[in-house]
């Protein structure tokens, strides 16, 4: 039996951390054992266990790496779109869209990690990792003079709706009401 390099090893632990991250917001965190993680990745439990504490720590991990990837996206569409108005009106046209509803698992983790962090009380570090995450989101949706946590919980909360209704009309009725709503222009 070979033993596993340590840059092998350190990257077998990426890509566990990568497919959890995106498993994780398809399927759910209980929707995927450690032994389905590690086949989809190639390895096998016994490596699990060497790399990880737990499925927890792994989870905590795997939200930590789709919020470095939100992060990452937020920095595109400020990159992309000159002013930060243009960027958050444009992260609204991409995150009530139907290619984001359909694509968990390269979606918001604030939305793909919410049932499991809700449902999972004893999961502090996991928490802890949400909501930074969730600040930082809110943080990069906040104008000069609105406070950006009521748009992500908009945002979110319709992802969400139109996520467990998709295949039905009301699905793109959510996406495209709740656009209407969040881009409408201030009443004076």
């Amino acid at each position: 039996m070979s033993r596993v390099s340590q840059a092998q090893a350190i990257e077998n632990r990426r890509r566990a951390v990568a497919a959890a991250s995106q498993l994780f917001r398809e399927r759910g965190v209980n929707g995927i054992s450690v032994a389905d993680l590690m086949k989809s990745i190639g390895l096998t439990t016994g490596g699990f266990y060497k790399q990880f504490a737990s499925k927890e720590a792994l989870v905590s991990e795997a939200a930590q790496a789709a919020f470095g990837d939100l992060e990452l996206l937020l920095a595109a569409f400020d990159t992309d779109h000159g002013d930060h108005d243009t960027a958050r009106g444009a992260l609204v046209d991409y995150y009530l869209s139907t290619e984001h509803r359909d694509q968990p698992g390269t979606g918001c983790p604030t939305a793909g990690f919410a049932g499991d962090v809700a449902r999972e009380p004893t999961a502090e570090e996991v928490r802890e990792t949400y909501a930074t995450g969730v600040e930082h989101f809110a943080a990069w949706m906040a104008t000069d003079t609105d406070d950006g946590l009521p748009v992500v919980a908009t945002l979110v909360g319709a992802l969400l709706l139109a996520r467990a209704t998709a295949g039905t009309e009301l699905s793109d009725k959510i996406l495209e009401s709740t656009h209407k709503a969040v881009t409408a222009p201030p009443e004076s």
